[in-house]
């Protein structure tokens, strides 16, 4: 099996409520959780870390796409966020993003440009089967 990412992402908490310090390929980051839910707010909860994800897979796919093909686009703008619903006893999660191109592109690019986001990697995986397995280390 090849991993996507040459280290695995590590996480670490203490005893600090919420807090935990996120270890990617060249440095650290803060995730915590809400004021209103115990935590400090000093980073993003985990649901925005995910749909930082999306947004900034749906962003690169399309700053790639764009500048591949030569369109004169000089900014986009991506905003993601997630509910939940419950169908058949089942809670199913729904994410809408919107996309605005500040130099809009005529509509048969624009539809073009809404198939590429719908393409990009982090839309794949989040749509498609996900499997997870977990492991204690020692």
């Amino acid at each position: 099996m090849k991993y996507m990412l040459e280290k695995p992402v590590k996480g670490t908490i203490g005893l600090q409520k919420y807090i935990t310090a996120i270890h990617w390929r060249n440095g650290v980051l803060i995730s915590d959780e809400p004021e209103k839910i115990g935590g400090r707010d000093l980073g993003p909860d985990p649901y925005t870390l995910l749909l930082s994800s999306l947004v900034g897979c749906t962003l690169a796919t399309l700053r790639m796409y764009i500048d591949h093909k030569g369109l004169d686009i000089s900014e986009i703008d991506v905003e993601a966020n997630i509910f939940c619903k419950i169908e058949n006893k089942e809670t199913v999660a729904y994410i809408e993003r919107k996309i605005l191109f500040r130099d809009p592109p005529d509509l048969a690019t624009q539809e073009r440009l809404l198939q590429i986001a719908e393409n990009c990697p982090v839309s794949k995986i989040l749509k498609g089967n996900i499997n997870i397995s977990t492991e204690l280390l020692e």
